[in-house]
């Protein structure tokens, strides 16, 4: 299916069956879980009516820490829900830690992943 088609068939809950997803939106949780798992999230299928309410908290909550608590209440229901099922997940290896002495990052310019796993280098 071509991409436009994908995405639009994707928007308007016609897929059915398996669906590979990603989303690579900016942010925080809330903004990687809305579109996903909240009665109004564009590509939701169906939600948790306990999801919908801890996400409208959040959203009001103005002390960080009570917001991450909440973030990963909702978090927790998806998994405990299986509510998603990843067969797959995309890693980007970086190396962190007093032995490297340079991890990758920042070496395209825009590019929001370390560079190749042979250009980090240790102490």
């Amino acid at each position: 299916m071509e991409r436009a088609a994908y995405l639009s068939a994707w928007r308007e809950k016609k897929l059915k069956g398996l669906l590979i997803g990603a989303t690579g939106a900016a942010g925080n949780a809330a903004a990687r879980l809305e579109p996903f798992f909240t009665r109004n999230g564009i590509y939701a299928y169906g939600s948790l009516p306990e999801i919908d309410e801890l996400f409208q908290r959040q959203a009001r909550e103005p002390d960080r820490k009570q917001r991450e608590a909440l973030l990963h209440q909702i978090q927790r229901i998806v998994a405990d829900q299986t509510l998603a099922a990843p067969i797959f997940q995309q890693a980007f290896i970086w190396g962190v830690g007093p032995r490297v002495a340079d991890a990758g990052d920042s070496k395209i310019e825009g590019y929001p992943y370390a560079a190749p796993c042979e250009d980090l280098k240790l102490k």
